[in-house]
């Protein structure tokens, strides 16, 4: 019997080969789709998550804003700082005058440039550049439509394109200001300009809640001067808001202890005050790992308050 042996044939082996890389690919795509749809369900299920925590953060924040605006509420209350273990929720309210800080609209209004062209000045400012902004900030919330020395009124505007601008009226908010030529050079020299401003309060800077970089630019003082007025309102234990805090109860004590003569007392007494009823509430809530702050300011805090803003944010 005669053994005949086969030969394979070469094409049918290199068609196997074929057929197994392709196999092989076919189940590194799969392979690929599912661990994509596996992110995307975590990504689905994080972002559900983030939404849940950021609605329950949200609503812890409110709780703290509840607590601060009762009235009987000192601003070192321990009720300002509150915390669930077991939910992993939390709150931190804080109390603020909000005549800690400049309100731009009454300066502009009351022509103050001096004390304007002084703290843009010390931000790093040029002098001309200074005058030039104050001009503009005041072509912005005036009625008329005179130019300033320096300013601008619609027809620089118009020639930008902005044909609304200047809005002729006081700012609704500080964000406004950015609209206002020549805003970009102050932001330049001082990106946190806005900290130092308000549109809310009565008008007055207050010496017993104020930092001392803003009263010596309002008194006119150096910064050692009106650091000792405010060591002096936080008393012994340098801290604000304690049982030893020695507040002033009249201006002129406060301007005497600064070293101001009578002669420029009349000048920037009109720029202060030692109380507003004008507040600020700050409360950040916590669900988990996600924050939100609420912002909250009104007019007084006794009787029927009255909201002036309310802002509410992301916080990292």
């Amino acid at each position: 019997m005669m053994n005949i042996r086969q030969q394979k044939n070469p094409n049918c082996i290199l068609a196997k080969g074929s057929a197994l890389i392709a196999v092989f690919w076919i189940m590194a795509v799969l392979a690929l789709a599912v661990f994509a749809a596996v992110r995307v369900v975590y990504y689905d299920a994080d972002v559900a998550a983030s939404q849940i925590n950021g609605f329950e953060a949200l609503q812890v924040a409110e709780r703290g804003i509840a607590v601060a605006v009762n009235p009987v509420i000192e601003k070192k209350d321990p009720l300002l700082d509150w915390f669930d273990e077991e939910r992993d929720i939390s709150y931190r309210a804080r109390i603020q005058s909000e005549a800690a800080r400049f309100n731009i609209n009454v300066i502009l209004l009351r022509k103050d440039k001096q004390l304007l062209t002084d703290i843009f000045t010390d931000w790093g400012m040029e002098l001309l550049d200074a005058q030039t902004l104050v001009d503009n900030l005041t072509d912005w919330v005036d009625a008329g439509d005179l130019t300033e020395l320096n300013g601008a009124e619609i027809d620089w505007y118009e020639e930008q394109g902005r044909p609304n601008h200047p809005f002729n009226r006081p700012f609704y908010n500080l964000n406004e200001m950015r609209l206002v030529k020549d805003m970009d050079l102050l932001e330049a020299v001082n990106p946190h300009w806005k900290s130092w401003f308000t549109v809310w309060s009565n008008g007055k800077l207050d010496v017993n809640e104020a930092r001392a970089e803003l009263i010596a630019a309002a008194a006119e003082v150096s910064i050692d001067d009106a650091q000792d007025l405010v060591e002096r309102v936080l008393g012994p234990d340098l801290e604000r808001d304690t049982e030893d805090d020695q507040r002033f109860q009249n201006l002129t004590e406060a301007l005497s202890l600064l070293g101001v003569s009578e002669f420029q007392q009349q000048m920037v007494a009109p720029r202060l005050t030692i109380n507003d009823t004008t507040t600020r509430i700050v409360s950040d809530g916590r669900a988990g790992t996600v924050k939100r702050r609420i912002t909250l300011i009104i007019r007084s805090r006794t009787g029927q308050p009255a909201i002036l803003e309310r802002k509410e944010e992301i916080i990292p």
